[in-house]
């Protein structure tokens, strides 16, 4: 459950004096519908989690760091990029609602983030001086570059019988409501986790137990198959033993089968574009393939159903209420409801040659450093709806812009990455110049040419001049990014 709005408001009172006036020195987003401020005032530092999960939105100050991600996410990047720094002019509820808003002052001046603990809906923002959301935890495109609106209020009574949290229970004379919050949510974070890794062990145990139960069943077809040609070396003698009689184009032979001891008569039908040489041999092959399949399949059809079986008491385990997951096994994070799966970028899973930047949006940019490397990174690591960025006719790196799908780059950003590419190409002598940008999708290969060279397609230009104040924020950002 959810801090109700009660809740809010007394956690809020509590720790707004201790906020107030500290410095935003540190960001982090160690779960998915997360944040943590590290928040440095004199003489002490404090950490604020910030949560927007449906099923435990809340705020409240931490004792003890939590894991992060080898990689901050991308709004993790963008607050990094745009309030690393700021300090905290005030800390308050919105109305009775259950919406907090932090309101800071950066040298680029006012904005504020804004957390919205509304259920299902929840989400945390980023707004500008102009009151317009410029990004969001949940990636909310319709909310994105609009101004603030905040969500129909929902009045709430000041006295909630469900508000346990900010009531002192009368045994506790000195824990903090936040400690109180910290406390529960803790609890009820391992609850739902190991809830959520139940639910995904079923779910895998469910879709192996169905793929394993069509390979049974394609083993088990090719075996029906093989086993028609049981008899088929017994076909393959009698032809053998009856060659002079056959003519080409003869659709069966009767043969005495000598095989049985009552030496019936058996009809074998024959191929009549085969020889009789070459239907022997038929049967014979056909035979060859009944004995490879008894010899092959059979073994993997039963380790097929045996790996079912064991797959199946699993599921009835696991289907337990009480079932724990393995201590090996970490638990994994609640996920938003309303969050749109973003795409794991391979450059957040590994490390790369290339050249790093972060754009003013917090979004990255990688240039490749050679032809090699524009290779790698072009035909590699891009993915179709990145944007590709090259100087118009001239040697140069490719520069590459990480986008989800269907994004359209901000303008910012598409100017940090023609910068770039400007720079790092023979345009950098003139300092100015045409750079051509498309979405990967519109590259290709040149072939037959050295690696690096490339034909591109519907793509767009703009006219850029090196602008040292840009570079100089890029590098900034780049090097914060590094050392945090």
């Amino acid at each position: 459950m959810s801090l109700s709005a009660t809740e809010i408001a007394a956690v809020v009172s509590e720790i707004a004096p201790l906020l107030v006036g500290g410095w935003i020195q540190k960001i982090s987003q160690p779960l998915p519908c997360a944040l943590v401020l590290e928040i440095r005032q004199p003489g002490q530092t404090v950490r604020l989690l910030l949560s927007t999960s449906p099923e435990t939105a809340r705020l409240h100050l931490l004792s003890e760091s939590l894991p992060n991600p080898p990689s901050p996410p991308a709004f993790c990047q963008f607050l990094r990029a745009r309030i690393r720094g700021a300090r905290i002019e005030s800390i308050a509820q919105v109305g009775r609602d259950r919406i907090v808003r932090i309101s800071l002052r950066t040298q680029e001046g006012a904005c504020a983030l804004i957390a919205e603990m509304t259920g299902r809906k929840a989400d945390m923002l980023f707004v500008d001086g102009l009151e317009n959301v410029a990004a969001t935890l949940c990636a909310n495109k319709d909310r994105t570059g609009q101004p603030y609106q905040a969500p129909p209020t929902i009045q709430q009574p000041l006295a909630d019988q469900n508000d346990r949290l900010a009531a002192r229970p009368p045994h506790q004379t000195s824990t903090t409501v936040s400690a109180r919050i910290e406390a529960h949510y803790r609890l009820l974070d391992e609850q739902l986790a190991q809830e959520q890794q139940r639910q995904a062990r079923l779910a895998s145990l469910r879709k192996a137990i169905r793929k394993g139960m069509r390979r049974v069943e394609a083993l088990q077809q090719d075996l029906d198959k093989a086993l028609t040609y049981r008899d088929y070396a017994r076909y393959g003698e009698l032809i053998k033993a009856n060659l002079s009689k056959i003519a080409k184009g003869q659709p069966h032979i009767t043969v005495v089968d000598y095989f049985d001891e009552a030496l019936p008569e058996l009809t074998i039908p024959l191929d009549r574009t085969r020889s009789p040489h070459g239907n022997m041999d038929d049967y014979f092959k056909k035979h060859r393939k009944y004995l490879t399949a008894e010899r092959t399949l059979r073994p993997r059809l039963d380790a097929a159903r045996n790996e079912i079986d064991t797959l199946r008491r699993e599921l009835a385990i696991t289907q337990d209420a009480n079932w724990r997951p393995p201590k090996q096994t970490q638990t994994q994070p609640v996920r938003c409801a309303q969050t749109q799966r973003l795409r794991q970028a391979p450059d957040q899973q590994r490390r790369g040659p290339f050249r790093r930047f972060t754009s003013a949006d917090g979004i990255p940019i990688f240039v490749g450093r050679n032809a090699r490397e524009n290779e790698d990174l072009t035909f590699g690591l891009a993915k179709s709806d990145d944007l590709w960025l090259h100087a118009r006719g001239m040697p140069g790196s490719h520069v590459v812009v990480r986008l989800e799908k269907g994004a359209d780059p901000p303008p910012e950003t598409l100017k940090d990455a023609a910068t770039l590419a400007l720079l790092y190409s023979d345009l950098k002598k003139s300092g100015k110049g045409d750079v051509i940008y498309t979405r990967r999708k519109w590259v290709r290969k040149a072939k037959g040419h050295p690696p690096g060279t490339v034909t591109v397609t519907q793509e767009k230009s703009v006219f850029m001049h090196l602008d040292k104040a840009r570079l100089e924020a890029l590098k900034a950002r780049t090097e914060g990014l590094a050392s945090s």
